[in-house]
């Protein structure tokens, strides 16, 4: 019988130094009231001088091992999706294998932004359904706060820092559970609408751009039939979600998607007001946050989401 893949564990990790609306306003033309308003935010972490994604990595991956009890060295694969690696080479995926003592794994990076774990998941999944591999961490883990200009209220405000973590391992049992199915898109020629100028190929190096107005717009649309996608795949309908975990860009954008699924607040799990937008990060965050508040439950079907630059998105159904 083929192998299917199961999240059996989940760890997150935030960076000590909180950053609230009120130490912005003492940087940048803004207020507390402006910044909660339009997305949502009431405060999120930065990294110190000299802390790397690679750090905040490592952490959300050794917990993960913790609540599940697992050595390091029986993981076979580490995937980090991440827009902020420590370095152009090698990946920040093999600088966590060393950190954490994987020995046995091997790692990549994978880059789609704010869909990255998405993207990572997909990878994985497909991995282990494959034969190839029995036990995989998958990662998102961004320092967004070194891509953003300081001054420029309409970045600078949203995005934070974070990593978070899942252990899958390959299963046998029909119960029901486990990745039911990741859908995957992106289109380039809406590039110029979220991205970062320049990179090592250009030689150029700036500051992320974002025309938010635009990106709402898309992401609700183009979210709302991914989502769609991944339920008639599976035979579902919106009123067999249990929860949203959606990625956290814009408390707007994650309102108007449950109102389109038709779910009450209640059921959607929301971290931005307190992580701020932590790009690959966000969906593993939140889902860690609700697995550990004891929220979300065996059996429970979950529907994560997320829209990056490329423009990138996805989604992706799992049965607890």
């Amino acid at each position: 019988m083929s192998p299917h893949s199961i999240i059996v564990s989940t760890g997150g990790y935030l960076p000590e130094r909180v950053v609230t609306n009120a130490d912005l306003a003492q940087q940048i033309s803004t207020t507390d009231e402006w910044i909660t308003t339009r997305v949502g935010i009431k405060e999120r972490r930065f990294v110190v001088e000299g802390e790397m994604t690679s750090d905040l990595g490592a952490k959300a991956c050794k917990d993960a091992l913790k609540t599940a009890n697992m050595a390091a060295d029986e993981i076979d694969l580490i995937v980090v999706a991440t827009t902020t690696a420590d370095h152009t080479f090698p990946s920040t995926a093999t600088i966590i294998q060393h950190k954490i003592g994987a020995t046995k794994a091997f790692a990549f990076d994978v880059q789609a932004v704010c869909s990255g774990f998405l993207y990572a998941l997909s990878v994985a999944d497909s991995m282990i359904k494959s034969g190839q591999v029995k036990t995989a961490l998958v990662v998102g883990a961004e320092t967004m706060s070194r891509l953003v200009d300081p001054q420029d209220r309409s970045t600078a405000v949203i995005f934070g820092d974070g990593a978070g973590a899942v252990i899958l391992t390959a299963a046998t049992e029909q119960d029901g559970r486990g990745i039911l199915s990741t859908h995957l898109f992106s289109d380039g020629s809406y590039k110029d609408l979220l991205y970062v100028k320049g990179g090592p190929g250009s030689g150029e190096f700036g500051y992320m751009y974002m025309a938010g107005r635009e990106i709402f717009k898309l992401a609700v649309e183009k979210l709302g039939a991914a989502i769609q996608e991944a339920l008639t795949h599976n035979n579902l309908s919106k009123e067999d979600i249990d929860w949203f975990v959606p990625h956290q860009a814009n408390y707007r954008i994650i309102s108007s998607l449950a109102d389109h699924l038709k779910l009450p607040s209640e059921k959607v799990v929301i971290t931005i007001d307190t992580h701020g937008n932590t790009s690959a990060a966000s969906i593993p965050l939140a889902l860690h946050t609700a697995v550990t508040d004891g929220r979300i439950k065996k059996g429970d079907l979950l529907v994560f989401e997320a829209m990056g630059g490329g423009l990138t998105w996805g989604s992706a159904l799992v049965r607890w």
